[in-house]
């Protein structure tokens, strides 16, 4: 077994900008939770989307929030995963929204009406990668295009 290998904070942000799912950990009063999002990196933040009445929308922002990315590959026992840690805000400027939808909006999978963007700047960013024969290609299972 080769041990983990800590990923430099360039590689972290690298692995964050070609994502497209992610998730986020917050803490509720009925305990801590994870939720699946689409996201995007718009200038040194993770930006999602939800609904108006969702538990993100009630505990995400203004709170302290952990967001997780992952790759995994099963048959070569190979894999990273990248944490960020920072404190949510709630985008309501119209003219960063219309940015942010420039840039690379955030889509989300799931039905329904998500238009309350959330940012969140990372205070500190993580990772490490597992396996060996690591070549700089398999380290992004998607490269999205802007």
């Amino acid at each position: 077994m080769i041990p983990p290998v800590e990923l430099s904070v360039a590689e972290c942000v690298d692995l964050l900008c070609g994502g497209v799912v992610g998730r986020v950990a917050m803490a509720t009063p009925v305990g801590p939770r994870i939720v699946p999002v689409n996201y995007a990196v718009h200038e040194e933040a993770i930006v999602f989307r939800t609904t108006p009445y969702s538990e993100l929308s009630t505990y995400g922002w203004n709170a302290e929030l952990a967001f997780e990315v992952d790759h995994l590959d099963h048959e070569s026992h190979q894999g990273w995963s990248v944490v960020a840690l920072g404190r949510a805000q709630l985008v309501d400027d119209p003219d960063e929204i219309a940015r942010i939808r420039r840039t690379w909006d955030p889509r989300p999978w799931a039905g329904g009406t998500r238009n309350l963007y959330v940012r969140l700047p990372w205070r500190t960013v993580t990772g490490r990668r597992v396996g060996n024969d690591w070549a700089q290609g398999s380290l992004q299972p998607y490269r999205r295009v802007v």
